[in-house]
């Protein structure tokens, strides 16, 4: 089972002195897997405050992912023109990355919580503005982030009428499909070897047939985003295989980005847009945890399942996230749910790979198991194998 989630290959292992390790105990584990298990790591954007509780919640997180989203909403990463805010990203990033965590940026260019500042200018400056925006954070953060949510929900984005903003103007202005690829080349351009995703929440025929006319204008679209925010209850395995059957044509790896399954009630059935249903209190309870469990391993198996699938991210860690939504693994009093423990097993136990062996004459041994970064210790000497 999960065949292609697993590989092996041959190593040899030689001594300090060069010399083969002929028929000595080697004791291996993974460290890593290659599948990106992830969630949203806003918390880390204040380490370093001193805060016994923030360190909690950053513990435990680490506790559990590979794979953490960082924020670089426009509004919030440069409220002020000129002033943006590198340091807490880049100090947020650095933490996460001296643990081992795979880091993407979320998201470059976005028609909501984007910069006020941006409406002074008129659209071929405002787009100016935005492709130099790219560039400079693609550029600084390389080789600390290089995975990058490069644009997000085009689909909706030059018909986007809640309220005005400089995105929706110049995507109205010039297409969606000029705007994708300016973005795009900006990132490429800056970061040759970074992994760029286009990420939206609008699953229908429309955006399959905007990623098939990016791709066709030569768009360097590295993998698809896929948003599942569920607060109105699981879509059920139909629906989410129908959606990866459907962007399989593109032959490219698929990111579930922001994954939501609720552990409270239900989110009303008649609310079309989910920002419309915000309540103050809005509680987990043992029944709605137990549903979220289940839930969440029951799609984590079946997307793990595909070979398509290369990323599952839970947007929330705990349950003062997004809209108030009962949607973390751990509740406010920093607890572990039901899914947090269910998921720990998953990855960490049966989706682990960690046994003892022993080197044949040659020093060598055959190294098999889930693809990933592996610990191999043998002799007292400890080193890093990548099984890809």
């Amino acid at each position: 089972m999960y065949e292609h989630r697993k590989s092996e290959k041959r190593v040899i292992l030689n001594g300090t002195d060069g010399r083969p390790k002929a028929h000595e105990k080697v004791s291996v584990e993974l460290k890593k897997h290659r599948f990106l298990f992830g969630c949203g790591a806003f918390d880390f954007l204040y380490a370093g405050e001193n805060d016994a509780v923030l360190d909690k919640r950053m513990a435990l997180w680490k506790e559990l992912f590979n794979f953490g989203t960082l924020p670089f909403y426009l509004g919030r990463f440069e409220p002020v023109e000129g002033q943006p805010e590198t340091e807490s990203r880049m100090n947020a990033a650095r933490t996460l990355a001296e643990a081992g965590v795979t880091l993407k940026g979320h998201p470059l260019c976005w028609h909501t919580v984007c910069a006020d500042w941006l409406m002074n200018y008129d659209d071929a400056t405002i787009l100016d503005k935005l492709v130099k925006r790219v560039e400079r954070e693609v550029s600084e953060f390389k080789g600390v982030i290089d995975m990058w949510d490069v644009i997000n929900e085009v689909v909706i984005m030059p018909i986007y009428d809640r309220y005005d903003n400089a995105v929706t103007r110049v995507c109205k202005r010039y297409g969606r499909l000029k705007l994708v690829k300016e973005v795009f080349d900006a990132a490429r351009s800056a970061n040759p070897d970074a992994t760029l995703l286009i990420n939206d929440f609008n699953l229908s025929e429309s955006y399959e047939v905007l990623v098939d006319c990016c791709l066709s204008a030569g768009v360097p679209i590295d993998a698809i985003g896929i948003q599942s925010h569920q607060h109105q209850g699981y879509r059920g395995d139909e629906y989410f295989e129908a959606v990866i059957d459907r962007f399989s044509r593109f032959g490219l790896p698929l990111h579930f980005t922001e994954n939501t399954l609720i552990s409270g009630a239900l989110m009303p059935p008649e609310v079309v847009d989910l920002n419309d249903f915000a309540p103050e209190i809005w509680p987990s309870t043992p029944e709605g945890e137990e549903r979220q469990k289940a839930e969440m391993i029951h799609m984590a198996r079946m997307l793990f399942d595909s070979p398509l699938v290369e990323a599952l991210t839970n947007w929330s860690f705990t349950d003062d996230g997004w809209l108030n939504a009962p949607a973390g693994l751990v509740r406010l009093d920093l607890s572990k749910k039901p899914a947090f423990v269910a998921l720990d097993e998953l990855i960490h136990r049966e989706w682990h790979t960690a046994y003892e062996t022993e080197t044949d004459e040659n020093g060598g041994f055959t190294l098999a198991g889930f693809k990933g970064t592996y610990t191999v210790k043998c002799g007292g000497e400890e080193k890093e194998i990548v099984l890809e």
